[in-house]
Parts: structure tokens; sequence; C-alpha cells
């Protein structure tokens, strides 16, 4: 999938979450949104939890 397709995609998934639970589902949606597509990413390059657990201990560096 292309950027352009995620970013469509996104849209439509904020516009329901807009309409059908208000505001704070609008914003909920919207929060969450980068982690979901980190996490599509990070499954696509066929990351392990080791990557995970060497990212959090360079951060606390």
């Amino acid at each position: 999938m292309n950027p352009t397709s995620i970013g469509m995609i996104m849209e439509m998934a904020l516009a329901f979450a807009g309409l059908f639970g208000g505001f704070a589902a609008f914003l909920l949606v919207g929060a969450l949104g980068p982690f979901g597509r980190a996490a599509g990413r990070w499954g696509e390059g066929g990351g392990s939890v080791r990557d995970v657990r060497d990212a959090f201990e360079r951060s606390r560096r």
C-alpha cells in the first residue's frame, strides 16, 4: 500500500468515528492511528521483540 492509500483509509476512519462516536471518538482514533501505522510498518519489516526492547533501552540512555 502506498502512503496515499493509507492516508485515505485513515481519513475515512476518522470520518466514521466522528459521525458515529462523536468528537471524543474522533480524537481517540486520531491519536491511536499513528501507533497502528507504526506497528504495521514494524510487522512488515519482519521486526522482532528484541528490536522493541533495544529501542526502549536506547531511549533510556
